[in-house]
């Protein structure tokens, strides 16, 4: 009787103990982040701003999406062009009221299209692995073609995704544990924030990832937007993604 006591004693404290590791990692993973994210110099123009989470797209050799080259500061100016010369109707709805985009045609001959159709020819080369697109995200389960083993075609199109500052300050101060004023001194006052920008072939939104919308539901503190699922839009994206696959 004793000894079961001692070993119900002793595996209390290592939950007690497993947990409160946990949460020490998390608030460790969490500043640090936060130092990350915010001790930086941010490309940005009048209008537009490079968020942290598309300047993945530059550093992160580990970018499963649209990788780029070229020069940030170029590029930002290269939106403010063409979202200049579009006028107000080159500022597209997205899925929410913080959400927009801008279309703009690709000059870049290294920048090819970020998914591509599944064929019967193609569907033996894909893979699985879970992955996290942040260290404070949960890993999910992605399904994906090796960049190595298809052919994908000069991206048309660059659908770069917008999100209000607004909506990036209360993402970032959520994600990272800081305040919103520390999110809202370190931002510029440029009033968008670039968070993707998808190389494709049309030049109008395609379906979002169902997974995508699924973290979105969980909330922001947890990597997502906070809008909820609707069950249609996430029937056109299963729809469309059980036909496509993203390069990686």
């Amino acid at each position: 009787m004793q000894s079961c006591t001692r070993t119900l004693l002793r595996l209390g404290t290592f939950e007690r103990y497993s947990t409160l590791a946990r949460l020490r990692h998390r608030r460790i993973i969490r500043q640090t982040m936060s130092s990350h994210a915010f001790d930086r110099a941010y490309v940005h123009g009048d209008v537009f701003f490079l968020d942290e989470f598309a300047d993945r797209q530059w550093d992160d050799p580990n970018f499963s999406g649209t990788r780029f080259s070229c020069d940030r500061k170029a590029f930002v100016d290269r939106v403010h062009q063409v979202a200049e010369k579009q006028g107000p109707s080159g500022l597209v709805e997205g899925y929410a009221p913080f959400c927009k985009h801008v279309f703009v045609p690709n000059e870049y001959d290294d920048v090819t299209v970020s998914a591509v159709a599944i064929t019967d020819e193609n569907r033996r080369l894909l893979e699985t692995t879970y992955a996290r697109r942040r260290p404070e995200e949960f890993a999910v389960l992605t399904r994906y073609f090796p960049a190595d083993k298809v052919t994908a075609p000069r991206a048309a199109w660059l659908d770069v995704i917008l999100y209000s500052r607004e909506q990036l300050v209360k993402e970032h101060a959520a994600l990272h544990g800081v305040s919103e004023e520390q999110v809202d001194a370190a931002l510029p006052q440029a009033a968008w924030g670039i968070i993707s920008i998808k190389a494709q072939s049309e030049s109008f939104e395609t379906p979002m990832n169902p997974i995508t919308m699924m973290r979105n539901a969980l909330g922001k503190a947890e990597g997502g937007s906070g809008v909820p699922l609707v069950r249609a839009e996430y029937d056109k994206a299963v729809e469309y993604w059980s036909l496509h696959a993203m390069i990686q």
